[in-house]
């Protein structure tokens, strides 16, 4: 799991403004997972300062996590087909 960023605030059910790393930022439109690997959301806008960006996030379903929770990049299954 590669590391998205932290959840910085909530806003209404469904929106979130996580703060990311600049070192590992992760692509648009990427599907989001928390701790425990369960579906949260995707990144729809990347925004700010180049050092220290920001990330949109749209969640799935009414927003569960809390402030300062950490959220990671799903990473995509390749099937490898001899």
């Amino acid at each position: 799991m590669k590391f998205a960023g932290r959840i910085l605030s909530i806003c209404g059910r469904r929106l979130m403004v996580a703060r990311c790393d600049a070192g590992q930022l992760p692509p648009l439109y990427c599907d989001l997972v928390d701790s425990r690997m369960k579906p949260v959301g995707q990144i729809v806008d990347l925004f700010g300062n180049i050092a220290s960006p920001y990330a949109t996030i749209v969640c799935k379903t009414d927003c569960r996590l809390q402030e300062g929770e950490k959220l990671y990049v799903r990473e995509k299954v390749k099937i490898c087909r001899k």
